[in-house]
Formats: structure tokens, C-alpha cells, sequence
């Protein structure tokens, strides 16, 4: 068929393995055919085995299809540089359209890759000219699309990656369907992300990603590199996580825009951080406009992340419009907030208050929290308060709630706490359980202006 072809009709060796390695190099081979593409107007390239690479560069109108999961790429030894990356990107123009990936597995051979890579890449330096100091411009990835529109990647696994799994930068129309981010090595605190997006970029959809990561799960992050682009309508639709180091990170530093997010059905274990909002570096307040969660279900295992910061199911800090959290259960919990609410910076234990940590409290304007159902497995799990409030919001709605301690924990425990900064201009409580639980609402240090308490059912 015209344009269709198979890697091991074309010269490939494809005797490498995908989760082993080894073999002959098949880079040029493979390269050679995606390279038609501009040429042809299309490629389809099938990939039909195993093949060892030292990084492939996809063009504007490819499909790129593996058979199945023990077919795909293996990194090279030290080839230190990504899987995939397109042929032309660029942070302000896309270039690359029409871009398919499907099936296979892309191994990115962590044990035998350095952090970084050794080349300079311009390209790289323009788009993350302010993480110089934070290694980004030359961590290694398993895929980088950086300027790309209209993408679908469906039924792939990636493998074992040395850094950040997969980053998309300056994109329009993404979608990424059953993905499953395999990390066997896994190397504490090596930032070995899994799926990364910075700005600009709209239309994204990711569905039904699962595995590990030694960081953030999922990271929307606009303008983490250039302060000032955005992300809009998002959609996050079935995560599974296993033993994540981290869950969703969202993260508006100044000006760029988060909004139009929905992020639905998350279930699975984590480790130290569930759903991290914030602006993350100080001097900004971020810009988050609307952002939905619901359907919550995660498991808490120990923390990993102790020297940094408390463990926690939600934390959320910077300038907010509107946030919806709707069904979260917990039936298993241990000592840490499920929701905390202020301190948008990062709060390393490793840094001094004094460089500007928690100097600022940004407000959010209004709050809905809708069918929370918390329940202690055994005694004395649910110590610190469910809601931790430490900064201004002007509208915050809590209703159809249950707080369940085990019937045997000490007095104690708290549904609401108000501290430091917290000043509620409206606040709307209704339909609230709580067993054996000691305190509804907790003004230690903060403000309530106007209120409307209802129904909080307070038993044993």
C-alpha cells in the first residue's frame, strides 16, 4: 500500500528487545523512512520488532505503529537524548502537525543514561531559558513535542525514563489514550516525571494514563518555562496511579493562564503529594481560572517527600477563580491534610520563611466542595484537620459530607480549621456528618464575615 512501511522490509534488524536492549542500531534505517514524509506527503511507518535507537525525529504527517507491546524502541546506552522528538520545534510556531503514535513501547533505558544530555541545543535553551539552573534544558526524555498540532498517541507504554517521560510544549489538539508509564528503576528524588505540558496549549485529552513516576504523575505547568503562556480546556478523564511519588501538579507561576480543566475518575496509591496547586516559585500568585475535580478515590502510602513538605491529598494555593471538588472518598488515611488550602510557594523545610515563602496569601474567589466521605480504618488516623484554610477566600461551599473516626480514637479532630490568613468572606456549610469528631469549625487565627451553617450532625 502506498506510504505503508514495515521497518523490517525496509533494512531494520529489529533484533534488539524491549525491555532488555541489545541487538544492532536501527537508527538510520528508521530515520531514513520517517525522512520521506515531506517528500511523500504522508508515512506510515509500522514497526514490526524491536528496534535499538539513538533518538528519531518525527515529521509533520507520520504515523508511527507498533504491533504490539514487545514491539517499539530501546534507547541506546548513553545515548543520553530522547526517543522522539519532531523535526522541527519551536516554542512560539507550530510547525509539526498530524502526528500519530501508536502501540508499542518506548524504553528509555534509565539505569544507562546520565541526568542530562551532552549536546547544546539551541531550541531547548530558548523554550526553558528560566530552568537553566534547574538542569530542565537538558534532562533526558523518552518523547519531547514542542510546537505540534493535531497529536494522537494511543496504546503506548513508556518505559524507565531518566527525567521527565514525556514533555509537550506549544501544542494545539493533544490526545493521549491508554497510556501506561512503566517505571521499574525507579530513583528517588531524580525528577523522573510523567506526562509534562507547558504553554501555549489547547485541546488536550488525556484518557485511562496509568503507572508510576518518581515526581508529578501529570503536570499542567503553562508558564513554568516562559511566565507568561497558558493552558485552556483540558480534559483528564481516568488515572490510575502506582505508587506515584506525586499525583496532578498544576502549576501557574505568573501571568499564564490555567483554565477550562476538568479532571475526573483518579484512583490508585500515592505516595507523598495527591493534587498539588500552586504557583510553585516565588514573586507570583499564578493565574488559575476554572478547574474541576471529581471522582476521587486514592490511597495514601508512606511518604517519600519528608524533608520537603507534610504529605497531603490536596493542596492548593495561588490566585483561583473558581474551584469544584466533587466525590472524594478516603476509607484508608493516615496522618496528613486532605485538604489545604494557602502557602502558594514552595515550602521546602530546606529553605528559611525569610526568603519570602509564606509572605504572600492569594486569594481564591470562591470554592465548591461537594460529597466528601473520609473514614478512619483504624484509630487515631485523621489527626490534623480535613480542611485547612490559611488564606483569604471570598466564597467557600461545603455540603453532603461525612467524617467517620474509628471508635476508638481519642477525643479529638477537626472538619474545618481557619489559621494564619484565612478570611472567609462568604461561607456556606450544609448537610455535614461527623462522627466522633470533635470540632465542626475551628477559628483559630482566621475571619468569617458572613455565614450559613446548616445540618452539621455531630455524633459520639
Amino acid at each position: 500500500m502506498k506510504n505503508i512501511f514495515y521497518a523490517s522490509e525496509c533494512g531494520a534488524k529489529l533484533n534488539s528487545d524491549v525491555y532488555l536492549g541489545g541487538g544492532d542500531d536501527d537508527t538510520a534505517v528508521i530515520q531514513a523512512v520517517l525522512d520521506k514524509a515531506p517528500e511523500l506527503g504522508n508515512v506510515h511507518l509500522i514497526i514490526d520488532g524491536a528496534a535499538l535507537v539513538t533518538g528519531l525525529k518525527i515529521h509533520s504527517n507520520t504515523t508511527i505503529e507498533c504491533k504490539n507491546q514487545c514491539c517499539g524502541f530501546f534507547l541506546k546506552d548513553h545515548t543520553n537524548k530522547p526517543i522522539l522528538i519532531n523535526a522541527n520545534p519551536n516554542k512560539d510556531n507550530i510547525k509539526d502537525k498530524n502526528i500519530t503514535i501508536i502501540g508499542g513501547t518506548y524504553n528509555g533505558n534509565n539505569i544507562n543514561q546520565d541526568k542530562f544530555r551532552y549536546e547544546d541545543d539551541t531550541y531547548l535553551k530558548e523554550v526553558f531559558y528560566d530552568c537553566e539552573r534547574s538542569g530542565v534544558p537538558k534532562m533526558v526524555m523518552i518523547m519531547q513535542l514542542i510546537g505540534v498540532e493535531n497529536v494522537l498517541i494511543r496504546d503506548v507504554t513508556l518505559k524507565d525514563q531518566r527525567r521527565w517521560a514525556y514533555l509537550c510544549c506549544n501544542f494545539k489538539n493533544v490526545s493521549m489514550e491508554n497510556i501506561m508509564i512503566d517505571l521499574e528503576h525507579h530513583m528517588p528524588n531524580e525528577n523522573q516525571d510523567g506526562l509534562h505540558f507547558w504553554g501555549p496549549g489547547q485541546y488536550l485529552t488525556l484518557k485511562n494514563i496509568q503507572g508510576r513516576t518518581g515526581d508529578d504523575f501529570i503536570a499542567l505547568a503553562p508558564d513554568e518555562g516562559d511566565h507568561k503562556s497558558s493552558i485552556t480546556d483540558v480534559l483528564i478523564d481516568g488515572v490510575v496511579l502506582h505508587e506515584a511519588d506525586q499525583g496532578i501538579r498544576l502549576l501557574s507561576r505568573e501571568t499564564g493562564l490555567l483554565d477550562r480543566v476538568h479532571i475526573k475518575n483518579v484512583i490508585g496509591t500515592y505516595k507523598s503529594f495527591g493534587f498539588y496547586i500552586n504557583c510553585w516559585f516565588m514573586g507570583g500568585g499564578g493565574n488559575f481560572g476554572s478547574i474541576i475535580f471529581e471522582n476521587i478515590n486514592l490511597k495514601p502510602l508512606a511518604a517519600n517527600y519528608i524533608n520537603i513538605l507534610d504529605p497531603f491529598l490536596f493542596h492548593i494555593g495561588g490566585k483561583m477563580k473558581q474551584l469544584v471538588v466533587r466525590n472524594v472518598n478516603m476509607n484508608e488515611c493516615d496522618n496528613r491534610n486532605i485538604f489545604k488550602f494557602g502557602y502558594p510557594f514552595c515550602q521546602s523545610r530546606e529553605r528559611d520563611d525569610s526568603e519570602g515563602l509564606r509572605t504572600e496569601f492569594s486569594p481564591v474567589k470562591s470554592i465548591l466542595i461537594e460529597g466528601l466521605h473520609i473514614e478512619e480504618r483504624s484509630a487515631n488516623e485523621l489527626k490534623l484537620p480535613i480542611i485547612q484554610i490559611t488564606n483569604p477566600i471570598e466564597e467557600l461551599v461545603i455540603r453532603n459530607c461525612e467524617v467517620s473516626r474509628h471508635k476508638d480514637s481519642d477525643k479529638g479532630g477537626c472538619f474545618i480549621e481557619l489559621d494564619k490568613e484565612a478570611k472567609i468572606d462568604r461561607l456556606s456549610v450544609n448537610n455535614i456528618n461527623l462522627y466522633n469528631v470533635e470540632k465542626d469549625i475551628d477559628i483559630k487565627n482566621g475571619e468569617i464575615i458572613n455565614k450559613h451553617i446548616s445540618e452539621i450532625n455531630k455524633i459520639g
